[in-house]
């Protein structure tokens, strides 16, 4: 994937989002279990959906089409501790 050519500030995706997709990654996994990892996550929707850029790893995480599914994913990211925690 060529992340120079991601759209960060697509018009099309509101802020509140994005901060929306990093606060529920706080809140599943918390400071201590995410630190570094999750204070320099990158959340951005491309074509294919939202996906996470976690400090670290070599690819995104495909979190899903809509809010509710990136949310969802997160969440059962931290339950299975994939990568997290």
């Amino acid at each position: 994937m060529d992340f120079a050519n991601i759209k960060l500030n697509d018009p099309g995706v509101i802020v509140s989002d994005r901060e929306d997709i990093l606060e529920v990654l706080m809140q599943e996994i918390g400071e201590e279990g995410c630190g570094v990892v999750c204070e320099e996550a990158t959340v951005f929707k491309d074509e294919d959906g939202w996906k996470l850029m976690l400090e670290g790893f070599m690819e995104p995480w495909h979190l899903g089409h809509t809010l509710a599914e990136a949310k969802a994913s997160i969440r059962e990211y931290a339950r299975m501790g994939f990568g997290l925690s």
